[in-house]
C-alpha cells in the first residue's frame, strides 16, 4: 500500500494534537520499501516527519522501536527521531516526530580527515552505551554464537532461493564456520549505520571538513550484537584512507579495545548484504528487486571468484620469490546492480562516482527544498513519482557532495503541496569540529593486519 502524501498528512494530524498542516512534501523511497514516508510543516512553521507502515512487519519494527527513543536519547551526543505521536493504521501505528536536521552522508566521498574522525567516534560512542538499555527497550540480544548461528541459518535460507551462487554460499560458510573470527564481546548496535541514515550539517558550504554529525535515524534493527555490523556500509563504499580515520577515532574512544577480527567480519557482512536484500525481496513479493539483486549476487561471485584466483597466483609466486601479479585490492563487495540501479535512480552515471565533481564531499548542498519557497500545486493523485521506502536502508540517493538520503526522512519528492490546514520543521547548524591528525596504524594495532595492509597499498597504487 502506498499513501498519498495529503493522506499522510491528515494522518500527522490525527496523530499530533495542534499540529495544523499547512504542506506536506512526499519523500522518494526505493522499491520494496516498508514504509510511507513524507515532510509535514505546520502553521508554527514546525517540520515533522511522519512514517507510515505499508506491511504488518514493518508495523510491528515501529511498535518495537518506539520505546528505545526515551531511554537512548538522552544517552546519546547526536540526536535521534523521538516519538511525539501516533495514529492507528490497517498495518499496525503510523508515528509522527520532529524532523532531524542534517543532511545525509555519502559514504564513497567522504574524505579522511575530521569528519571521518567524528563517525568513527559516534560509533564508539553507540556501542560504549550498557547494554541493558536495549535489553530494556525489547531489542533483540545476540551474543557472538548466537550471532554466527543465525547468519548460518540466513544463509540456509539463501541457499534454498536457488539465487545465490554456489562459490558464494562456500565462500561465506567457510568463513561463518571459522569460530576464530566470531571471538568478540557483544556491544549496542545500530543495525542500518549507512550513509542515508547519518546526518550531518556544514559550517562551510565548500568544505566537508567543516561537517558536524547532527544525527542518526532508522532505527528499526537496532540490537544487541556484532559491532562489526555497523561498518559494513563504511568499508563497502569508503576510500581506504577514509576507513584507517574511522577506525582510528573509533578505536581510541571504545572503553573496551575493539577484537582484532572486526574488520574482516565487516567485510563478511558487507558482502552478505545483497543476500539479505534478496531475502527480504522475496519475503515482500518485489519480483523486480529479486531479478535486480541475483544478477548483484552473479556479479559479485564473477569479482570474488576472480581475486580468489588472483591472490592463489600470488601465494605461489610469492613461494617461488617471483614478482606478485598486480590487480586490484580486495574484492569489490559493492553489489555491481543493486549500486548502479541506485546511482542511476539519482541521476549520476556510476562509472563517474570517483571523478565527478557533482560527488566530492567537499561540495555539500541542501538536500530540501526551502519551506518558505512553497509552491502550491494540484494534487493528481498520480504516484508515479514515488518508490515505497525501505525499512532498512533508507531512501535513495539523490544528492551530491558528502550527502546520500536516509529512511525516507531526508528526500523530498517534487514541488511541496500547500494544504489549507497544518505540518513541522526542524533545523539549526551547528559549529565545525577541528580536523582530526592523522596517525598512523601502529604494528600491534587491532586493525592493522597484513590482509589489510596488503588491500589498502593495492587500492592506493
Amino acid at each position: 500500500m502506498t499513501r498519498s502524501p495529503l493522506v499522510l498528512a491528515a494522518l500527522a494530524s490525527a496523530a499530533v494534537p495542534g499540529l495544523d498542516p499547512v504542506s506536506v512534501e512526499g519523500i522518494r523511497a526505493r522499491r520494496g520499501g516498508a514504509f510511507d514516508v513524507a515532510f509535514v510543516t505546520d502553521r508554527q512553521e514546525r517540520r515533522w516527519v511522519i512514517k507510515a507502515p505499508v506491511t504488518h512487519g514493518a508495523g510491528a519494527e515501529l511498535e518495537a522501536v518506539a520505546a528505545l527513543g526515551p531511554l537512548l536519547g538522552r544517552r546519546l551526543d547526536l540526536a535521534m527521531p523521538l516519538v511525539r505521536g501516533e495514529v492507528r493504521v490497517p498495518e499496525g501505528r503510523a508515528i509522527v516526530y520532529l524532523r532531524v536536521p542534517g543532511r545525509p552522508l555519502d559514504f564513497r566521498a567522504l574524505p579522511p580527515g575530521g569528519l571521518a574522525a567524528n563517525v568513527g567516534r559516534a560509533l564508539a560512542h553507540l556501542h560504549n552505551i550498557e547494554l541493558a538499555v536495549f535489553e530494556e527497550a525489547g531489542r533483540p540480544v545476540y551474543d557472538a554464537e548466537s550471532h554466527r548461528r543465525r547468519q548460518l541459518s540466513e544463509l540456509d535460507r539463501a541457499a534454498a532461493t536457488g539465487h545465490v551462487p554456489t562459490n558464494l554460499l562456500t565462500r561465506w560458510e567457510q568463513r561463518l564456520e571459522d569460530i576464530s573470527l566470531w571471538r568478540f564481546a557483544p556491544t549496542t548496535v545500530h543495525g542500518s549505520f549507512v550513509g542515508d541514515n547519518v546526518l550531518a550539517s556544514f559550517d562551510d558550504e565548500d568544505h566537508a571538513e567543516s561537517g558536524e554529525l547532527r544525527g542518526v535515524l532508522g532505527w528499526e534493527e537496532s540490537r544487541v550484537g556484532d559491532p562489526a555490523d555497523d561498518f559494513a556500509d563504511l568499508v563497502r563504499l569508503a576510500p581506504a584512507d577514509t576507513i584507517d580515520d574511522v577506525l582510528r577515532a573509533y578505536a581510541q574512544a571504545r572503553v573496551e579495545r575493539p577484537d582484532g577480527n572486526l574488520l574482516a567480519r565487516a567485510r563478511l557482512a558487507a558482502e552478505m548484504t545483497p543476500m539479505r536484500v534478496l531475502l527480504r525481496a522475496l519475503a515482500g513479493g518485489a519480483r523486480d528487486l529479486v531479478e535486480q539483486t541475483a544478477e548483484s549476487l552473479r556479479e559479485l561471485d564473477r569479482s570474488t571468484t576472480a581475486e580468489d584466483e588472483r591472490r592463489a597466483i600470488d601465494a605461489e609466486a610469492e613461494r617461488r620469490g617471483a614478482e606478485p601479479s598486480r590487480g586490484s585490492g580486495s574484492p569489490d563487495v559493492r553489489p555491481g546492480g543493486l549500486e548502479a540501479e541506485q546511482t542511476a535512480s539519482a541521476g549520476v552515471d556510476p562509472g563517474r562516482l570517483e571523478t565527478d565533481p557533482e560527488w566530492d564531499a567537499t561540495q555539500p548542498h541542501a538536500m530540501v527544498s526551502d519551506p518558505s519557497a512553497t509552491q502550491a500545486i494540484e494534487q493528481s493523485g498520480d504516484d508515479s513519482r514515488r518508490d515505497p521506502d525501505d525499512t532498512d536502508h533508507p531512501d535513495e540517493a539523490g544528492g551530491q557532495g558528502a550527502v546520500g538520503a536516509g529512511d525516507g526522512e531526508h528526500r523530498p519528492v517534487g514541488d511541496a503541496i500547500s494544504l489549507p490546514a497544518t505540518v513541522p520543521a526542524d533545523g539549526s547548524v551547528g559549529s565545525a569540529r577541528p580536523r582530526a591528525t592523522r596517525i598512523e596504524l601502529e604494528l600491534d594495532d587491532p586493525f592493522d593486519d597484513p590482509q589489510v595492509r596488503e588491500d589498502r597499498d593495492r587500492r592506493r597504487s
